[in-house]
């Protein structure tokens, strides 16, 4: 059975804002900077009837000079729905992260708080009607992404392995 789209894109926007925040090295100084170029990954997104489907994500990341900002596009597809959300965060001095994204081909848009914490970053992003609790860990390049919605979505879970390019 397909997501329904409209549902969904919360969903999904709220990975791509927490891949956004994911560094492919341990966090030292700025946890953006080393996200600057391409990322490749997939994962399984889990429904709430029990289905579970195959999602493919690439991504694109400008960071600014200083490494305390991040631009992002990113694309996700599975076999039956694709998502085009823009992210952009920012990092401050002690470690707390804040940001917005925007699905641009369903119009959905939301914010994103966090904080890093060795290798893990832990963030709650919302939109209207969608709330998700996120947890990113990383092991060298790789970023491990767990999501799990607390409302406003049919899905039950997501998690995502992105490796740098």
């Amino acid at each position: 059975m397909p997501v329904k789209l409209s549902r969904s894109v919360p969903l999904v926007a709220a990975f791509l804002a927490a891949a956004a925040l994911q560094s492919g090295e341990a966090f030292a100084g700025s946890a953006l900077r080393p996200l600057a170029g391409y990322w490749l990954g997939s994962g399984i997104i889990s429904m709430k009837n029990g289905t579970h489907e195959r999602i493919r994500c690439r991504g694109s990341y400008a960071i600014s000079d200083a490494g305390d900002a991040l631009n992002q596009s990113l694309l996700c597809a599975s076999d039956s729905y694709k998502f085009n959300v823009r992210s952009n965060v920012s990092e401050t001095a002690d470690g707390i992260l804040r940001g917005s994204w925007a699905e641009t081909t369903r119009n959905a848009n939301g914010q994103l708080v966090g904080r890093v914490g060795g290798s893990r970053i832990v963030a709650n992003v919302q939109g209207v009607g969608f709330t998700a609790a996120i947890s990113i860990v990383t092991r060298g390049r790789t970023q491990s992404v767990s999501i799990t919605p607390t409302g406003g979505t049919d899905v039950v879970g997501v998690t995502v392995s992105m490796r740098k390019q």
